[in-house]
């Protein structure tokens, strides 16, 4: 460690210390924590009730609906327990009304996929306030570059959804071009610059799926996009219509006349199913985006970027932005991946593709599908809730949602002190699974055990900080039930795009 480091940490501790020699919260001494033997004979865990892969959540009238790839979707009352409302891409599916009808214009540039069959992928559902109408921009695809951004209109939430025309293709050479709307966009002699070998340049150029659409803070609608290829990149939509705005060329900021303002990745990198969500409170845009591969042993995980202007530049919490890098595990803030409790009878895999949303009591959720190591490739929604760190960076609650709030006032140092189960998610992206490591908190917020350091409270707020490893990490505790119903004490921190959680839990009354 060095001696610089260890003298901003000690003082960070000395400040935070000091802020909590006021008055301090009663603390509750008949609670005991839980042998490890009594959260082995305690452990459990919930079934969704649906499947819905790439989830993005609409709420409305006190529902919440979620769609999701494959023409699938379903509601809940409580963000836990779903009921699936529609699955599978068929005729006989009623989400739509047209879709695969016989014109079948969705699919009218990319074709059928590699089974023979027409692949509907990754929806986002927006009610526009100017059409008066539910529109859902959705994609099309058939290979790993060959896709459509397409979009569809309903009266109601639940459809049928009506498909009006693709918006954007990509994956297209020098004959298949013509089946486009680019050239309307760019002269036929810059075609060469988004073509390699005659064929689609997609380390520079994106693939047209993973649509995310919304409205910023002064009332314009955009619409974000991008998966691996070129990376994720941002366009206007008109309110009116639900139609693009092509923006004019600007290769110095990377604004291509067609495809919109490059926000990060490129050269084929693992970043996929962008999602920004903008906080009123922060005065944040947050950019959620996936890395790795979606099957349970790829690696895929939540990352998290921020800006002030929803166009950019969005840095993670070293204030970088990749580009086309070699190797992109060390940027943006990693908020979840592979990991067990051990309270636990499921091992988490592969947690991603995630929408967010601010509920009306003002609390921040993201909702993903979920892997288990189970040797199988079945999915399901989990809903976890966030929470802003003094920093305003977003930090996840360890285990689903199940109605529990934020104490504002936060907790005395020794009401804290206990024994944690601790799990750091690292930066990696891999099939490792992150384990939980013992520690122990004393009263004074030393920590003993697998880690080392110190859990220091912030008297009169929710905000904790969590000394380790040569790093502050920030974060809250927030009291919640685990998956198996168990009263826990939750840490959620970080710091250098890493996430740490840790957990304790009580006995029974």
């Amino acid at each position: 460690m060095k001696i610089g480091r260890v003298a901003f940490i000690i003082a960070a501790i000395v400040l935070l210390e000091g802020c909590n020699m006021a008055s301090v919260k009663k603390i509750n001494v008949h609670r005991r924590d839980m042998s490890e033997s009594e959260i082995y004979e305690n452990r459990g865990g919930f079934t969704a009730g649906a499947s819905v892969h790439d989830p993005s959540i609409f709420v409305e009238n006190g529902r919440y609906y979620i769609f999701g790839t494959h023409m699938t979707a379903a509601e809940s009352l409580d963000l836990r327990k779903w009921k699936q409302l529609f699955e599978g891409v068929s005729e006989d599916n009623k989400l739509f009304s047209n879709l695969l009808n016989r014109d079948l214009g969705a699919f009218s540039f990319v074709g059928r996929n590699h089974e023979n069959g027409y692949s509907v992928w990754a929806p986002d559902v927006i009610y526009n306030k100017e059409m008066k109408k539910y529109v859902m921009y959705f994609c099309t695809t058939s290979t790993y570059k060959k896709s459509s951004l397409c979009y569809a209109v309903a009266d109601k939430i639940t459809g049928p959804y009506k498909f009006m025309d693709r918006l954007l293709d990509s994956g297209f050479n020098n004959r298949t071009v013509y089946n486009t709307d680019f050239l309307k966009y760019h002269d036929k002699s810059e075609l060469k610059d988004y073509l390699t070998e005659n064929d689609y340049d997609n380390q520079k150029w994106p693939n047209c799926i993973d649509p995310c659409v919304l409205y910023d803070k002064d009332g314009k609608m955009w619409m974000v996009y991008g998966s691996w290829s070129g990376g994720i990149f941002i366009l206007q939509l008109d309110e009116k219509t639900g139609l693009l705005k092509h923006p004019k060329e600007n290769k110095e900021e990377e604004i291509d006349a067609y495809y919109g303002k490059h926000l990060l990745g490129g050269g084929h990198n693992s970043i996929e199913g962008p999602y920004i969500l903008y906080d009123d409170v922060s005065d944040y845009y947050y950019l959620f985006v996936s890395y790795g591969e979606l099957n349970a042993k790829g690696g895929y995980q939540i990352r998290l970027y921020r800006s002030r202007n929803i166009d950019g530049p969005y840095e993670d919490m070293n204030n970088n932005t990749p580009g086309k890098v070699l190797e992109h595990s060390k940027f943006g803030l990693k908020m979840i991946g592979n990991y067990t409790f051990p309270s636990l009878t499921y091992t988490y895999m592969a947690s991603g593709h995630n929408s967010a949303f601010i509920d009306s009591d003002g609390k921040l959720y993201m909702v993903y599908h979920q892997r288990f190591k189970n040797g199988r490739e079945n999915h399901e929604p989990r809903v976890h809730q966030l929470f802003r760190n003094e920093d305003n960076w977003l930090v996840a609650a360890p285990f689903a949602t199940s109605g529990e709030s934020l104490d504002e006032a936060g907790f005395a140092q020794e009401e804290v002190s206990g024994i944690y189960y601790l799990v750091d998610h690292g930066t990696d992206i891999s099939r490792k699974v992150h384990e939980c490591e013992k520690i122990k908190v004393e009263s004074d917020g030393t920590m003993d055990g697998a880690r080392k350091g110190k859990l220091v409270v912030k008297n009169g707020t929710p905000y904790v900080s969590m000394f380790t490893d040569d790093k502050e990490y920030k974060g809250v505790i927030v009291e919640m039930q685990d998956e198996a119903g168990n009263d826990c004490m939750c840490f959620s921190g970080a710091a250098s795009n890493e996430t740490i959680w840790a957990v304790r839990y009580f006995k029974k009354n």
